[in-house]
Parts: structure tokens; C-alpha cells; sequence
């Protein structure tokens, strides 16, 4: 595919990241890519392929050394999903594992706990999952009601959870829970259960969506599963909605760099597509309408790219705020959207069809503006700023 973009190398993209990039992008086309359809098709990805990222550094590249990790930032990991992204793999819940996941148990966890699960999450031996939404709780976090209730040693989780990404495979998973029901936010705390032989715990179906279809997107179940005292992330109840909210600013970044890189996919696609296309005699480029439209499309995702590159660039050197990762979460999606289906129409009926990429483009996209909290709630936190 051709740079649609063709812009210079941002200042977060040193040398060492470049190298990176490519070679993650030649290892998702060679071990990845070529079977992306069929586990589309499926409905999930195997099991083996978190081993085979694991193995290929791909995974928890930002943890450092000590615990498993390659010692890098979340450049590194921009890196890698802007090559997960280019090899149509976007269904693959690896960012989630590696900068979602992780960095809780790294900003958070004690000692012990950092080193007994963060090597395991790097070597894909364990898959990672964060459980906040329920079917009756999405963005007020405050109001969940699963809960963890102090029994003996240990805790009692109860209750329900829906729409998890890596639900399938994940064997450690994050839970949001209330271990005092009558504190509101200060009740809230993040408890991590492994799943292996966990009694009480049990995986609901893999819900089918409108997209992403290999992603294992699933309902999770807890019915008076015990949990060690160690099982409370940290080392004091009530921190988990404070802990939420300083890590939602990554999450919230990570899916505007995903749906930049998704966004300049589908334009490469477009642009090679309608040079080769011909109607009345000529290629669809050379129409004027065609010439405007990718015209259009080219700069909005060259200004989205900039600022993403500078959000990224932000956010490394610790200043990137909560609002200005609201505003990349919330623009960049609703950006996304536009050019997609800009780009969809250029291909006529043919962008319909599901075999060609730019109609799964389409679909996927679609969940962006939806999770890691609606854009509608990005312009509240945006609007508290003014």
C-alpha cells in the first residue's frame, strides 16, 4: 500500500521505534495477516497467537526490563498497533492487554504482585482483560454492582460483566468491584482474579457484533468466586475509581492511535484502489469528484495525524491531561468515521461486499466512538475544561 499521508517522522519516532515498527509489521504480515479472513470468518482468533506475539516482543513492550518487558514508553506501543492496524489485524486485543492492563498492575500492584503476573503478561502466557462494564452500568463507573465482600482472609466476588474485550482467552482479568456498597466512588476497588481454576467463574457467550468479528468480545460471570487477600490490586480498598481515572487518559490515546492508523489503512486502500479501477475509459482517480473527495480525506488525516503524534509526544513526557485525551478519543473517531465512508463509496458496490477490506474498515470502525467512553462523554469532560 502507498503512505497515504507522506508526512515527515514525528519527534516521538526515533530511530529505535522506526526499526520497531517495521519489523512488527513484517512479522503480523507473514505469522498474522494471511489468516486474518478465516478468523474473521470464525468469529475468533486461536490461542496460540498471543504466544506468538509474546514471543515476537510484541507484547508489554512499555514495562520495564525487570518485569518481563522491553523497558519502553508508550511510544512503543503506538508502534506496534499503528503494525497490527496495517496488517488488518485490528480485532486482535493485544493494546488492551499490554497498555491497558499491564500498567495497572504496574502503577498499582505491589511488589509481589508486579512480579508474579507482569512477565506472564509479556510472554502471552497469561492473556489480561479489564471488566468494568455491566449490563445495566456502562460510563458512571460509580454505579456498578458487582462486588467483593471481605470473607475470612480473603474477598466473595459477585455479579456480572458484559462486553469484554479478550473474554474468551483471558486467563487474568482485572475486575471493577465494590468492596463497601455504601461509599459510592471511594467503594470502588480493582481486584484481579486468574482465572485458572477459579470456582464461581464462568464465561458467558462471545457476543456477535456488528464488527471486529474475530475479537473475542464476551459476557463474564462471577457467582461467589473466592478470591485471596492478594487478589485486591494495591494494598488498600477504595482506590480502584481514582486508579480508573488515571489510567482512562492511555486507554483513551490508544484508541485515537488506533483509529488514525485505521483511518490511513483505509485511505491507502482507496488511493490504490481508484488508480487501478477504470470507469467510461479512464481511472476513477482521474474524475474530479474523486480528486476532491481523497483530497478531503488526505487532510483531515493529515491534521488528525498531527495532532495525534502530538498527543503521543505529550503524553510520554507525562502532560498530557484528561481533556486532551478526550478531545484526540472523541475527534479522531468521529474523523475516522467520515473518511471511512467516504473512502467505502468510492469503491461503489464493491465496497459492500465483505471481501473487500475497506467494507470491514467500515464496520469496525463503527465501535470507536463507543467504547473507552462515548464521545458524548469525552465533550462533558472536554466542556468542564471551558
Amino acid at each position: 500500500m502507498t503512505d497515504p499521508l507522506q508526512l515527515p517522522r514525528p519527534a516521538w519516532m526515533t530511530e529505535d521505534l522506526v526499526l520497531l515498527e517495521e519489523q512488527a509489521q513484517r512479522f503480523v504480515n507473514a505469522e498474522f495477516t494471511p489468516h486474518v479472513d478465516a478468523w474473521n470468518e470464525a468469529g475468533m482468533y486461536p490461542r496460540e497467537v498471543w504466544d506468538q506475539a509474546g514471543a515476537a516482543g510484541l507484547l508489554c513492550a512499555a514495562m520495564p526490563e525487570e518485569y518481563g518487558g522491553a523497558g519502553g514508553t508508550f511510544a512503543h506501543e503506538a508502534a506496534i498497533i499503528r503494525a497490527f492496524s496495517g496488517g488488518g489485524f485490528d480485532s486482535f486485543g493485544a493494546p488492551l492487554h499490554s497498555a491497558i492492563v499491564a500498567p495497572y498492575i504496574l502503577h498499582y500492584g505491589t511488589e509481589e504482585q508486579k512480579k508474579r503476573w507482569l512477565p506472564k503478561l509479556a510472554s502471552g502466557e497469561m492473556v489480561g482483560a479489564i471488566a468494568m462494564t455491566e449490563p445495566g452500568t456502562g460510563s458512571d463507573l460509580q454505579g456498578v454492582k458487582t462486588t467483593a465482600r471481605k470473607s475470612g482472609n480473603g474477598y466473595v466476588l459477585n455479579g456480572a460483566k458484559t462486553f469484554i474485550t479478550n473474554g474468551q482467552h483471558a486467563n487474568l482479568i482485572v475486575v471493577v468491584a465494590k468492596t463497601d456498597q455504601t461509599q459510592g466512588a471511594k467503594g470502588v476497588s480493582l481486584m484481579v482474579l486468574e482465572t485458572e481454576g477459579a470456582s464461581g467463574f464462568r464465561r458467558g457467550r462471545k457476543l456477535k457484533k456488528l464488527g471486529l468479528d474475530a475479537a473475542d468480545t464476551s459476557e463474564l460471570f462471577f457467582d461467589d468466586v473466592p478470591l485471596p487477600a492478594d487478589s485486591l490490586l494495591g494494598t488498600q480498598e477504595g482506590q480502584g475509581f481514582y486508579q480508573l481515572m488515571q489510567e482512562l487518559s492511555q486507554e483513551r490515546l490508544l484508541v485515537a492511535t488506533h483509529a488514525q492508523a485505521m483511518t490511513e489503512r483505509g485511505l491507502a486502500l482507496t488511493i490504490d484502489y481508484v488508480k487501478e479501477r477504470k470507469a467510461f475509459g479512464k481511472p476513477i482517480l482521474d474524475f474530479q469528484n474523486t480528486q476532491f473527495v481523497l483530497a478531503e480525506c488526505k487532510t483531515e488525516a493529515t491534521v488528525s495525524r498531527v495532532f495525534v503524534d502530538n498527543c503521543i509526544e505529550r503524553h510520554i513526557k507525562g502532560e498530557l491531561d484528561a481533556v486532551g485525551a478526550s478531545m484526540a478519543k472523541y475527534w479522531v473517531t468521529d474523523m475516522q468515521a467520515k473518511v471511512v465512508d467516504r473512502c467505502l463509496q468510492l469503491f461503489g458496490g464493491y465496497g459492500f461486499m465483505d471481501e473487500y477490506p475497506i467494507s470491514r474498515l467500515y464496520r469496525d470502525a463503527r465501535v470507536m466512538r463507543i467504547y473507552a467512553g462515548t464521545n458524548e462523554i469525552m465533550k462533558l469532560l472536554i466542556a468542564r475544561s471551558l
